[in-house]
């Protein structure tokens, strides 16, 4: 998680100035207002979040205490695979987080019936990682969501249309649970090669080989 700091600064004389700093580790930033606040030459600073949300040195700190005891700096990862022989299809998502100063990792898939598409696949994935992000406890929150679809992932930026009345419904359903749960997505599309272990995941699913895991990495 990272801090923008907005200093309003005071000479002895009465001008003023306004900076504004790049964007910083949440804990570096509060250790720099911290010092800033010492100078005698502060008349605001203010703490602004990823989401543009405005914060006191006091409402900062409060808020990364509450925070740390939940999931943060959340990286995910999703894919899907279809079988036309057997019309079934295997997702896979892998999570990346950081909870009480700690980083942890989820592995999960399932296979899935009633599945016409690759495509569709994809979809049903980007669904599922969303369902195993509520299950995780995670809201308002930024997660960074990767994955090799670039037709799911630019639908969902809003960069490319979806005329196709099907995908419609899995894109509604997956942005209801961001909305729900008050979570900003960054969208960042990856190579196959680079969702490797969700690739995996889905292929294992395909193969009926489930997958269920949640260790300290």
């Amino acid at each position: 998680m990272n801090f923008q700091i907005e200093w309003h600064y005071k000479s002895p004389k009465g001008s003023q100035l306004l900076f504004q700093s790049a964007s910083i580790e949440a804990n570096e930033a509060l250790k720099v207002v911290d010092d800033l606040e010492k100078t005698g030459r502060t008349k605001s600073v203010v703490i602004i979040d990823e989401q543009g949300q405005r914060w006191t040195l006091k409402e900062a700190k409060k808020f990364l205490q509450e925070v740390e005891t939940e999931p943060y700096d959340i990286v995910a990862y999703f894919d899907g695979g279809y079988d036309r022989d057997t019309e079934l299809a295997g997702v896979g998502v892998v999570i990346y987080y950081k909870k009480n100063q700690s980083e942890y990792r989820i592995r999960q898939n399932v296979q899935l019936e009633q599945i016409q598409s690759n495509n569709e696949a994809e979809y049903a994935a980007c669904l599922y990682l969303m369902q195993q992000l509520e299950e995780l406890g995670v809201h308002h929150m930024k997660v960074v969501l990767r994955g090799d679809s670039q037709v799911v992932l630019n639908q969902l930026s809003g960069e490319w249309p979806c005329f196709e009345e099907e995908f419609n419904k899995y894109l509604d359903r997956i942005e209801e649970k961001m909305k729900e749960f008050s979570i900003y997505p960054v969208y960042e599309p990856i190579s196959r090669k680079q969702n490797q272990e969700a690739d995996q995941l889905a292929s294992q699913a395909l193969n009926n080989i489930s997958i269920s895991s949640h260790k300290k990495v």
